[in-house]
């Protein structure tokens, strides 16, 4: 791990969820569960934050014991651990439309998020068998993406062509404007989102619905999508898997979601500094 500033005053944890939370195999372990644990106890919140739909992380809220608002779709739908909305941010129908004919020209496999269905047209395409284990519920078929826009919270495009993926996040960005928000979740996910749903936005609403300042909130991620939301709160911790540049963006960089980095950047860089201080107040 390599420390890149001093810790700032610490109140809750924004953790992303894939390349952060859980291993590589969607797995949460011990050693994480134990340092959620061990935040709860030092009286410090934690929540979640992914590109999944809230239902997509309902596995989670169990074992973290979670009572904070659950951040799905980068921040288009904010829900309480009972899965009721507290708020959303969904597409304009034409602004769908445009990202789904722009992300399918491309040669990207298209995916749409809206309500609690995920809409498809090949349940054979790439990542869809992998997605549907790690959000365990199915797809719907669809033969047309576009014939219901109403209440979409994400779109997706899917490639294994890195490369490629990276070049039509920039395009998106081109394309769609002030419109919508379009960052990799992983390197072979391009999503589009409402514009407010972006993680910078989910720390500003995780401070307002806490009642504390976002300079209070430490985030941990790995994606450029992430970026934001470091850019937002106050401490910043970029994993260990992390691409350099998305390194370069946070205050300190933890072990890889292979070697427990989340859980050694809870008990390093989080825990250690708040019980210094509890025991110097003795």
């Amino acid at each position: 791990m390599t420390a890149r500033s001093p810790r700032a005053r610490i109140s809750a944890v924004l953790a992303d969820v894939d390349g952060t939370l859980v291993t590589r195999d969607k797995i949460l372990t011990a050693r994480a569960r134990a340092a959620v644990v061990a935040l709860a106890d030092a009286g410090i919140a934690f929540a979640i934050t992914s590109g999944r739909p809230p239902r997509g992380m309902g596995m989670l809220i169990e074992p973290l014991a979670l009572r904070t608002p659950i951040a799905g779709f980068n921040g288009g739908l904010f829900v309480r651990p009972d899965m009721s909305v507290i708020e959303a941010h969904t597409l304009p129908a034409d602004t769908a439309r445009r990202a789904i004919e722009l992300i399918g020209r491309r040669g990207l496999d298209v995916w749409v998020y809206a309500g609690n269905d995920w809409r498809i047209r090949d349940a054979n395409a790439p990542h869809v068998a992998r997605e549907q284990w790690t959000v365990k519920f199915a797809p719907t078929i669809v033969a047309d993406l576009a014939a219901s826009l109403d209440g979409v919270a994400k779109i997706v495009g899917v490639s294994d062509d890195h490369d490629l993926v990276a070049r039509v996040e920039q395009e998106a960005r081109a394309a769609l404007g002030e419109r919508a928000a379009a960052a990799r979740s992983q390197p072979y996910y391009l999503d589009v989102t409402h514009p407010r749903a972006n993680k910078g936005t989910v720390v500003a609403t995780l401070a307002r619905l806490l009642a504390i300042p976002v300079s209070e909130i430490a985030t941990i991620g790995d994606m450029p999508n992430d970026v934001t939301m470091f850019r937002t709160g106050g401490l910043s911790i970029a994993m260990g898997n992390a691409d350099r540049a998305v390194q370069a963006q946070a205050n300190l960089v933890t072990a890889s979601y292979g070697e427990e980095g989340f859980a050694q950047a809870m008990e390093r860089f989080i825990l250690a500094p708040a019980r210094a201080i509890a025991g110097a107040r003795r």
